[in-house]
Order: C-alpha cells, then sequence, then structure tokens
C-alpha cells in the first residue's frame, strides 16, 4: 500500500515522458493511493502551490492509454535549480510543509539529470529533518547520458526519429546531380548518443551518413573541410551529422565562431544553436558547392507519430517500477535500466542511489568512436538498434493524432 503521491516532470519533453507518468499514475493507483497530485511545470510550480488531481483526467483505460501516447510533458516542466540546502533551508521547509499539508507518502520526478540533482537534494533532507516522504527519481532524457543505467527513455523515439529523417534527407539529396553538402544539427550537448543515431540510416537501401562527428572528440574545422573536399571528388552529394555541442581544441563550442546571441539557463547551460549553419556557411564561402544546414532542433524531442514501442513500453515499467520501490521502502534511489541480452533483447528495472547518478554524464565510449573520430562504430549499431524496435501508432482523429491536454 502506498498513501497519497506527488508527481512532476522536468527538463526537456520527451516523445515517451508521459508514458512514464501513466506507470506512476496506473500503478499508485492499483497500490491503493488515494491521491495522486500531479504538480504544474515541476518543481518550481509546486513551489507556487500549482498542481492538480490527476483522477480528474485521467478517468479510463482509454484515458491512460492516450496519455501514453501523448508526447511532451503534460503537466508541463521547468529548469529550476534548488539551491543547496546550507545555502537556503527555507525552500526546503517550504516545499516539505506543501508536501505534509498534502499528506504525500511519495514523490516521483520524473527527468534528466539536473532532475536527479533535484531529487537527490529533496532525499538528503529528509533524512536530515527524519521525514517518512520517500523521493524516487524516474529517468528520461533524449540525451541518453544518465550514469548507470544502460539507456533513458525518450532516447530510442528521439534515435528512430532521427535515423528516419536522416534517411529521407540522404535520399533528398539524391535527386540533383550538382554537388551539394548537407549538414544535419542534432542535439547533444557533451554526450553524442543523438547524433550517433544517424548511423542508423545505413542499410541495403540507403548509403548512410558520410561523416559524423560527437561532442566527445575535439573537432578540427581544417580536418573536416579536407574531408568535405576528398568525398566532393567522389559523390555529388554529401551528408554530414554533427552534434550541436561539437567544441574545438580551446573548448570554444563550433557555433561560438560565428556571430550568435548567447542564452544560460539557470543550470548555467549555453544554448547550443548553430554549428551546422557555420559549417554550411564556410563550405559555401571555401569550396563554392550548394550547401544545406538542417536542424533537427525540438523536433527530435516529441516525434510521437514515429515512437518506439520498445522506449514508450520501458518508459511505462521505470514510472511503475518507481512506485513499486517507494511502497517497499525505498528513497533517494533511481529506476534503471539492465539489459540482460541483445539477442533477443531483453532489459529490467534496477534501482540505484541517486547520489552515483545526478550530475554525472554518461557519454559515448571512446572506442565506439572510430575513423579519426568521424564515425561510430558496429559496437554502438548494436547497442542502439533493439532501441527503435517496432512501433505504437497514435490514436487517429480526422487523419490526426489525438492528445490528451490539459486545461490551465
Amino acid at each position: 500500500m502506498i498513501g497519497n503521491v506527488m508527481v512532476g516532470q522536468s527538463g526537456g519533453p520527451t516523445s515517451v515522458i508521459n508514458s512514464s507518468l501513466a506507470g506512476v499514475f496506473k500503478t499508485a493507483k492499483d497500490r491503493g493511493a488515494n491521491k495522486v497530485y500531479g504538480m504544474l511545470n515541476g518543481i518550481k510550480g509546486l513551489l507556487d502551490r500549482q498542481y492538480i488531481d490527476m483522477s480528474d483526467y485521467i478517468k479510463s483505460t482509454l484515458d491512460i492509454e492516450l496519455l501514453k501516447r501523448t508526447p511532451s510533458s503534460f503537466l508541463g516542466s521547468c529548469r529550476y535549480k534548488l539551491p543547496e540546502i546550507a545555502d537556503n533551508r527555507e525552500v526546503y521547509e517550504q516545499i516539505f510543509a506543501i508536501l505534509e499539508e498534502l499528506e504525500i507518502d511519495a514523490f516521483f520526478y520524473i527527468g534528466g539529470n539536473d532532475s536527479m540533482d533535484t531529487i537527490k537534494k529533496l532525499s538528503d533532507f529528509a533524512i536530515l529533518t527524519s521525514s517518512p516522504i520517500k523521493f524516487m527519481g524516474v529517468p528520461k532524457t533524449i540525451d541518453n547520458d544518465l550514469n548507470l543505467t544502460d539507456h533513458t527513455p525518450g532516447y530510442g523515439s528521439a534515435a528512430k526519429y532521427i535515423a528516419s529523417s536522416t534517411k529521407e534527407i540522404i535520399r533528398d539529396g539524391l535527386v540533383y546531380d550538382t554537388p551539394c553538402v548537407t549538414i544535419i544539427e542534432i542535439m547533444g550537448r557533451n554526450a553524442g548518443w543523438l547524433t550517433a543515431a544517424s548511423a542508423l540510416a545505413k542499410g541495403d537501401d540507403c548509403e548512410g551518413v558520410d561523416l559524423i562527428y560527437l561532442p566527445e572528440i575535439a573537432f578540427d574545422v581544417d580536418k573536416f573541410m579536407d574531408k568535405i573536399r576528398e568525398l566532393l571528388s567522389k559523390k555529388r552529394s554529401v551528408v554530414v551529422a554533427v552534434s550541436e555541442g561539437i567544441k574545438v581544441a580551446d573548448g570554444r563550442y563550433v557555433f561560438e565562431l560565428a556571430d550568435h546571441i548567447e542564452f544560460v539557463d539557470a543550470f548555467g547551460h549555453k544554448q547550443l544553436q548553430g554549428a551546422a549553419k557555420f559549417l554550411a556557411n564556410k563550405i559555401s564561402a571555401t569550396i563554392g558547392c550548394k550547401t544545406r544546414a538542417i536542424e533537427f532542433s525540438t523536433m527530435q524531442r516529441c516525434s510521437g507519430h514515429l515512437t518506439s514501442r520498445t522506449d514508450i513500453t520501458e518508459a511505462y515499467q521505470v514510472g511503475g517500477a518507481a512506485v513499486k520501490a517507494a511502497s517497499e521502502g525505498e528513497t533517494g534511489m533511481v529506476i534503471v535500466l539492465e539489459r540482460i541480452s541483445d539477442d533477443p533483447y531483453i532489459c529490467i528495472t534496477g534501482c540505484k542511489d541517486v547520489h552515483k547518478i545526478a550530475n554525472i554524464e554518461k557519454k559515448v565510449p571512446l572506442d565506439w568512436i572510430i575513423n579519426d573520430g568521424t564515425y561510430v562504430s558496429q559496437d554502438f549499431i548494436n547497442y542502439a538498434t533493439p532501441l527503435i524496435q517496432a512501433e505504437l501508432t497514435p490514436i487517429m482523429v480526422n487523419g490526426l493524432p489525438k492528445h490528451i491536454k490539459l486545461d490551465r
């Protein structure tokens, strides 16, 4: 049995984050929760006493299925960094006063690295004050950079979108007989998991991208230009995938080599945008051929029309596993996915200490980056391929996907 529950979503959205929310809601109700509250816009919304009773929106099995198939964060999100406990104890006292007023037994936060930092701090304060409230992290991030988990829910669907869209871009480039270089910019600040997924486009019906550049390896502009010249001497259409976070040897992001407007969020993260445009402009000016810069931008996050069934199923499972763990007394933990086998693909849930996950980035192994830092190995292909398998068709109305909507 479990008492009242509070659940929230934080950070960037994904196409399956609501499947985890559905997993938390359904499992909590099955385990006897009276109320499942959803905080609006994460921990920041909770501080403003903004929350709903999830039962006002989820009233049937159909509603749960619709929620699972609705991309982006149903409850809204935030990028709010909790202060250190020693620096501002009052913030924590305010949060815990709200949770105690609502008789919350367990608190679940669905998110990535920054969200796990929130769980770490809240669980530490609970221990410090002997609060009985359980705090559990539910993994979510298309970046796939959480430590100690084989992969994160959200990544598989984003990888599927990236590989599918890349395949279509490659076909588009083959139409004309004039030389053209297309640079695809894919999300990834410090970890190149998403950009690496462009390699999945290669198959019997597609030659794949020509070059892949990840932020794990320093980017050399001169070597890049030499590679482009070499490729253009052999083929008319060149397609390159780059992470938005690629940096040159002195630590500057490639997009910073051009004029740009800088925005920094609450966690000190610069908004990354413009690497593809800079490189395309440089090729056009130096080599003189036609270029295109394509930014997948936010489209890769919430492509609910191309969701991986594996991904959406695992997202639901980690939500349910978090509730189960909390009801059995766990706190200060994060649910992780543990791969048992590649063929057949088998993955189970586990539970790890949030202190070993929060603020630790998992990057693409360097031995998976090959060809002088311009491609990824078969080991990556073997790792990622099971995560994009099968589809879960949206519920269609008038030819378009139907989404569940929060009235605000």
